[in-house]
This record gives structure tokens, sequence and C-alpha cells, in this order.
């Protein structure tokens, strides 16, 4: 292990972790090999014991190493060693009705049961949050607020707020005011708001294939058809594949999910989202971005949204903090572009304003600062169980499961073998107290009826490891 005198910045057993990951990554550090005593790193690194001990428990939380007991610490697992990705949908492009309400009914039915192993649900447990701390801010709000917050809200949404949203676009380039923002009871009203602000009944609209099936909802209660864009498990969304589509078929719309996409997880680069925007633009077509996994990227910067690549409003950028911070809050927001007046419209049919006392809770955590804390905690716990959930289903799956390898947001996207049924090995499952996602539910035409998608929001635990366990000798059994 190459010998470095000093580290002079924070967290530094991060940095210590971060390095020996690499060198298990390179393998230039194998599966099996001993890792240096907590002393040697020590001196090695210039640091204190207690952080050499810190960097190892790191690395021992995302199932790289492990101790042995009078032993020391061995590398347990590459992550460049993964499972094969799994495939594509079919080349094929069809319009097609949607009707999912079905199959999404009975698989959530029971999805807030305390007694379930629940691997259904996107969003973070509650003890990856923040809520001793929002509680506060609901108290500051409650006493601070002119109202009390009794009053209606201005119907745009909280001022204090618009603006706290408008600064959180910097991060990933965009360039706004507060009059540019709306605020809505949660991304799904502000993608509702937008779909039909752009649309009419019969229209086509284009989507991810798979896609997180409440988009399906959505098109089928506003009377539009769903066109079908096989998305990669990697890279999204083809931008030439869609121009050609467009060619085809009279596209009023698209909707997709650029980074991190449900349940997919994968992530546009930057050169495609360009193009993308580049494309609906020359089309006029309205692009409905859905951000709401944005934040929660593992790597070092935040990934870029389509809409900072937008010039004249054709993209209606859509988020919340949902999946970040308050899922009960019910705050999200939209940057409509040239929709605005139109969004706005239907917002006063729809619901008048939002919740004032959230609004002025979140404005007062955003002012502060607290959220960028908060995010870089729950990235790292997010990162850490994606890898372990990973571990899990190669120790417990039969060998020929493939599986995506998400950068950022919830869920894995898990193709088994053909000889599966997918809904009935939930129907199974669930009588194990074990829920999952079937793969038809994230398609209109309920296509991947062999794949899952597991969402790894619960940290890891014997029951985790356990519910793995049990899925992974149900799934053997049908094969």
């Amino acid at each position: 292990m190459p010998r470095k005198k000093s580290i002079s910045t924070d967290h530094l057993y991060l940095q210590v972790a971060d390095g020996i990951e690499k060198m298990i990554g390179e393998e230039t550090l194998r599966i099996g090999d001993k890792l240096p005593s907590v002393r040697v790193l020590s001196e090695e690194y210039g640091i204190s014991m207690g952080t050499a001990f810190q960097a190892y428990y790191h690395l021992e939380g995302k199932g790289l190493v492990e101790a042995r007991p009078k032993s020391g610490y061995y590398v347990r697992f590459n992550f460049r060693r993964m499972p094969a990705l799994p495939r594509m949908a079919a080349a094929e492009t069809v319009a097609s009705e949607v009707s999912v309400e079905e199959m999404i009914s009975t698989v959530f039915n029971s999805i807030s049961s305390d007694d379930l192993i629940n691997f259904s649900v996107a969003a973070p447990p509650i003890e990856l949050l923040p809520a001793a701390r929002l509680n506060k801010m609901l108290v500051h709000a409650m006493r601070s607020s002119r109202h009390h917050g009794i009053q209606y809200e201005h119907f745009q949404g909280n001022p204090e707020l618009r603006r706290q949203l408008a600064k959180l676009a910097f991060n990933w380039g965009g360039k706004f005011s507060e009059e540019d923002v709306v605020v809505t009871a949660g991304c799904m009203e502000a993608l509702f708001m937008c779909l039909k602000a752009v649309t009419r009944p019969g229209d086509l609209v284009a989507i991810e294939n798979p896609t997180y099936f409440g988009i399906f909802q959505l098109i089928e209660n506003l009377g539009l058809k769903a066109l079908e864009m096989p998305a990669d498990p990697v890279t999204g969304i083809d931008p030439g594949q869609l121009a050609r589509a467009i060619s085809k078929f009279p596209v009023k719309a698209c909707v997709f999910v650029p980074n991190f996409s449900n349940p997919l997880g994968s992530c546009m680069p930057d050169d495609n989202k360009r193009a993308l925007v580049e494309l609906v633009t020359r089309h006029r077509i309205p692009l409905i971005e859905d951000d709401i996994y944005g934040e929660l990227y593992f790597g070092r910067h935040r990934p870029k949204t389509c809409k900072s690549f937008d010039r004249e409003g054709w993209v209606l950028h859509c988020s919340s903090v949902s999946k970040s911070l308050a899922p009960g809050y019910r705050i999200g927001w939209t940057l409509p572009g040239r929709f605005k007046e139109q969004v706005n419209r239907l917002k006063l049919m729809h619901t008048i304003s939002s919740t004032t006392i959230t609004q002025v809770a979140i404005a007062h955590f955003l002012s502060l600062g607290r959220y960028e804390y908060h995010l870089k905690k729950l990235r790292k716990a997010l990162h850490t169980q994606c890898l372990r959930y990973v571990q899990g289903i190669m120790q417990y799956f039969p060998e020929n499961t493939k599986v995506s390898r998400p950068q950022g947001g919830f869920v894995l996207w898990v193709e088994l073998d053909k000889g599966v049924n997918a809904y009935r090995l939930y129907q199974e499952a669930v009588r194990h107290n074990i829920s999952i996602g079937p793969g038809a539910l994230f398609s209109a035409r309920k296509q991947f009826g062999n794949y899952l998608r597991i969402s790894y929001a619960r940290p890891w635990s014997p029951e985790v490891e356990e519910g793995l366990k049990t899925l992974g000798r149900l799934i053997r059994k049908m094969i």
C-alpha cells in the first residue's frame, strides 16, 4: 500500500477509505487479501488509530472488507465484479392504451404494513431522515409565520420557499428566480399539472420503458396514449431513437426521468440530455422532466438536468423533497418554462394553494443550509445500502440473475430466469411477509414478466438479509 505522509482536510477516514476502495476496484488488493493492521494504516497515512478504525468500519459497512477475529481485516468484495446488466426491452415502438390499476392496487394494498420486509417502497425510511430537526422547523414556522400558518399561501407558493428552490437549482446549472418556480403538493401533482397543461385527451406521450407506474396512472387518467421507448439500464433513453419515433408518430409530449430513473436507475449522459433538449425544441414538443432523484447521486458531482440545457422553455422540470427529506410534507415544485401561465391556472383550479405551514418549515430548513448536510449523509447511506443489497442478491439469488448498477436513487432492477413469473413470486413472497415490485408494474403493456424492482432504502440488517435469502429460495423453487 503506498505511503502517504499526511492528510490535512476534514473527514480523513473517508479519504483513506476511498483510497483503499479504489485499490480494491483496480484489484491491486484482491478478494481474500489481508489489509494492513490498524496500527500500520495509522502510521502510513499519518492519522490516529481512531481514524484508521473509522476507515475500516466505513469499508466494512459497504461490505467491501471484513474483520476476522484475532486476524485483522480482509478484502471481502470487489464492486467491479458485478453481475451482468438486465437486458433492454425489445426495440419495437408501439403506441398503446394504458391500464395497470389492478396490479398496482394489489401490490401496494398492504405497503404500509409494519410486518412486511418491504422491498417495494422507493422512499427513505424515518431512520434516514432528520425528524427532530424538521419538528423544530415546524415549531419555528408556527411561531414566526404572520398568520401562524393558518391562512392561504400565495397560489404560486411561499415566496421564501421559491427563492430557496431557485437557489437549489444552481447545483445543476440552473439560473432562475422565485417567479420561475411553482410549488405543488409533491412531484406527482407537478407532473400531473405539467402533463395536463401541454396535452389533450387522445394525445400520444413518449415515455421510458420501463418507467415509474405513477406515470402510467397519470396518462390513463388524462385519457392519453403511451409511446414506450426502450431505455438502456445505464444511459436511459437514446435521443436518436426518439427522433426516429417522432418522425413516425404524432408525439405531443415526453415524460422522462433522466437522472436515476425508476426502476432502472439509469442516468443519461450530459451529451444525451443536450441532444434530447435540442430535439424537442426543434420539434416544439414539451419535455416533462421528472428529477425527483437528482440530488441522490453517489458520485462526486450532481448530474445536470435537461432543464440546464433548455434555452427556449420547452422543458418543464419537476421535483420534490419527498424522496430526500420529508415525504409526508408534500412539497414539490416545477419550473414550467413557457408553460407557467397554464400551470398556474391549473393549480388555481385544482388546489388554490399548497399547505402553508410545511412550506414555511422547509423554506427555513433550506435557508439554514441544513439540506446539503443532510443529503451528504443520506447519499452515503444509500450508496452503502446499494452495495450491500447487490452483494446479498449475488449471494442468495441464482447465478444467472442480472442486476442494474445505479449511481444514485433507491432501486435495483433485477432480471431473473425466464422461467420465473415475478407476479407469482410477489404473491408467494407476501406469504413470507416480504414485498417486492413485479416488473410488469413498470410497463404499459405489462412486459418484464421475469423482472422485479428491489428498493434498497431500508438500511441493511439481519432481517433484510433474511428477506433476500428467502426470495432467493423462492426463485430457485420456481426455476
